[in-house]
């Protein structure tokens, strides 16, 4: 009699304890689920939208923000991608010696000229050496409504977290100049497919 009413209290002690790691367990899944709600991961949607003649492109799982480089303006002016906040910038690196980057080229061009009056810019950055630059601007020339921009350092490249793997490389950041997310060789930015994309980052305002 003695030893049943022993056993009493370590089954009660037991149910206890398996209450509350219940208990603990329900409040660890409400936890996720209020934090996944208030930070959502806007990659999930993007790699969803990437497809077709995008399907090489990749989202960033933690949008970062854009590299503080010194570029150069079609006047020759220094500037850094975070004075295009407010917008949403694809990112173009590229170099006259690059066959890909020089056959995308008229695709980009459709792309910046389909989004005129609307806050996105087709930033095409040219990674040329100096005594290229004139090639390259006079290329750049014939692909209107694209400007000339230079990287004459040849230091952007470098500084993309990861760096570019080579050229062409396109990031596109969101309008708050955060990286959405790059593709890496050369692709059709003309097609609906690239417009997908871009209009999916320019929505999320």
């Amino acid at each position: 009699m003695s030893g049943e009413s022993a056993a009493r209290p370590g089954k009660g002690l037991f149910r206890w304890v398996m209450w509350g790691v219940a208990a603990f367990g329900v409040g660890a899944v409400v936890y996720i689920i209020v934090q996944a709600s208030s930070n959502p991961d806007r990659s999930n949607g993007l790699n969803g939208v990437a497809r077709g003649e995008m399907a090489a492109f990749k989202a960033a799982g933690e949008p970062r923000p854009a590299p503080v480089t010194t570029i150069y303006d079609p006047d020759g002016q220094p500037v850094r991608l975070a004075d295009f906040r407010g917008e949403v910038v694809v990112l173009n690196l590229w170099a006259t010696w690059c066959p890909p980057c020089v056959a995308e080229m008229p695709t980009l061009a459709k792309l910046a000229a389909d989004y005129e009056g609307q806050p996105v810019r087709v930033l095409v950055v040219s990674v040329d050496r100096e005594a290229d630059m004139d090639k390259a601007r006079a290329f750049i020339a014939q692909h209107a409504p694209l400007a000339f921009y230079s990287d004459r350092n040849m230091k952007l490249a470098f500084d993309l977290v990861p760096p570019a793997p080579g050229m062409p490389t396109t990031v596109i950041y969101g309008r708050d100049g955060l990286e959405r997310g790059r593709l890496s060789g050369g692709a059709d930015w003309g097609g609906a497919d690239a417009k997908a994309i871009v209009d999916h980052v320019l929505a999320e305002g």
